[in-house]
């Protein structure tokens, strides 16, 4: 089975681009998806003991943590030390899933591959790009997003430049839907030996 690490930059598309990779049949682990699962499950009692306060009724407050830990690198460090593990492992359990499925390939979601050292855990990379405007538009069009919100952001993101360069495949999203879908279906193509799966 090929594991395929999707990742891109915050108001590329990677979200759209991943539906269309599940749409397609390819089986999708979506790390944002395991944290809010985990943030209602086993990571709460372990965010409550290093961040009193945060969970209400056994589930994390994103608002509160997110307070907590806003600004405060040792406080992310800390919760990421928490979380990632966790995700890590929900991640290995779903690949394991599909392995034993014999699905030939299994996408990864994972919006900071590059920054959380995960390139070593996917056979491929696929980066999700757009030009630099549109992916101000896209983000600056959500609630409460600020230019210093993105510009915090990004700050913390590997370049997308740079996340271009070091992929196996590249979709660029300011085409619109129909070119990233039609690039999907060339990637699953590609990797399933043009067999369509």
């Amino acid at each position: 089975m090929i594991v395929l690490g999707l990742t891109g930059s915050i108001g590329m598309g990677k979200s759209t681009t991943a539906k269309m990779f599940a749409e397609a049949g390819v089986p999708v682990h979506d790390s944002d998806e395991a944290v809010h699962r985990l943030y209602s499950g086993a990571a709460a009692p372990l965010v409550e003991a290093a961040f009193p306060g945060t969970v209400v009724d056994g589930v994390v407050d994103r608002a509160r943590l997110g307070a907590r830990v806003l600004g405060d690198a040792a406080a992310l460090k800390r919760l990421e030390a928490i979380i990632h593990p966790l995700v890590r492992a929900d991640a290995d359990a779903f690949l394991a899933m599909h392995r034993n499925a014999g699905e030939s390939i299994a996408v990864l979601d994972i919006p900071l591959l590059f920054e959380t050292g995960g390139r070593g855990r996917v056979d491929k990379v696929v980066v999700v790009t757009a030009p630099t405007e549109i992916q101000r538009q896209r983000v600056l069009a959500r609630p409460g997003m600020t230019e210093e919100k993105l510009a915090a952001i990004l700050a913390k993101q590997v370049p997308d430049a740079e996340k271009r360069r070091l992929a196996d495949f590249v979709i660029d999203t300011g085409q619109g839907l129909e070119a990233a879908r039609a690039a999907v279906a060339a990637i699953i193509a590609e990797l399933s030996g043009g067999s369509g799966r």
